[in-house]
């Protein structure tokens, strides 16, 4: 089974857990770190023999375009990850467009190459930011990987389906990040801080039993700050933050490598196609 294996570009202090605490206009006085865990990621998918989707962060595509270059170079499918990457469901439709216009214009610049996959940030295209999914089709993406079929005070669809589906009359193909069912119930199994929280055991355990069972491939996800154990620490961040963003960061390369050699992976499928200007 070939499952899809996507990796959200952004450095640590973008992140939506420290938005209360750290502003756009401060990120150009942060330490920048995400290229040393990017250029990691390569290594050990090259290892590996594994490609990707790297969902990229706009601003930090254009103030770090060696990265997007070394993607490119490295074979792998490159997504739109917004320019701020601001919460959708916080922005007025016009501003969405418009921060999707300047991301994808860069990366498109850097790479050489038509975006059409999309991942908001935090994912947060839930019921009451669908009208994004609109201005992606009017805009030519042809693929989105942006809702989570969970319940979560910062995102989510609890009632969407849980695997590859075509959004009805949108002509967008969905790809939602994977849950397991365990006694009913929609569980999170698809990287990120789930992966760091749950044993590997279990998290081997679940992703098998969706392609076993389910005959279903998953959507997996990582990004380059969860492999940088040394970033700087937010003292003042909330408790429930700090958790969520540095719980067990030392052992997210170790289980990567695992999952790596324990599963097959290919990048979100993509189509060249181009809507209105």
């Amino acid at each position: 089974m070939k499952n899809f294996l996507t990796i959200d570009v952004e450095d640590y202090f973008q992140v939506a857990a420290f938005a209360d605490i750290v502003s756009p206009d401060n990120w150009d006085s942060m330490e920048q770190r995400v290229s040393a865990p990017v250029e990691r990621l390569l290594q050990t998918l090259d290892k590996h023999g594994v490609k990707a989707t790297f969902f990229i962060v706009g601003w930090t595509a254009e103030k770090h375009p060696g990265i997007v270059r070394a993607i490119a170079a490295h074979g792998h499918e490159i997504g739109c990850h917004s320019y701020w990457h601001r919460k959708v469901y916080e922005m007025a439709p016009e501003a969405f467009r418009a921060d999707t216009r300047r991301a994808r214009q860069v990366l498109e610049n850097l790479s050489g190459r038509n975006i059409t996959a999309y991942r908001a940030p935090s994912y947060s295209i839930t019921a009451k930011s669908m009208w994004a999914i609109d201005i992606l089709k009017e805009e030519g993406f042809t693929a989105d990987s942006s809702i989570f079929p969970i319940v979560h005070d910062m995102y989510g669809i609890p009632d969407a389906p849980r695997f590859r589906y075509e959004l009805p009359q949108k002509g967008i193909e969905e790809f939602p990040l994977s849950t397991a069912v365990i006694f009913g119930r929609r569980i999170p199994v698809s990287g990120g801080g789930y992966f760091r929280l749950f044993p590997y055991w279990f998290t081997k355990t679940a992703l098998k039993r969706i392609n076993r069972q389910e005959n279903q491939p998953f959507v997996f996800y990582i990004h380059p700050w969860e492999l940088d154990p040394g970033q700087p620490r937010f003292k003042n961040a909330r408790l429930l933050s700090r958790f969520r963003h540095y719980n067990n960061l030392g052992k997210t390369r170790e289980r990567f490598e695992r999952l790596l050699s324990d599963f097959d992976f290919i990048p979100l499928p993509s189509k060249n196609s181009r809507g209105n200007p």
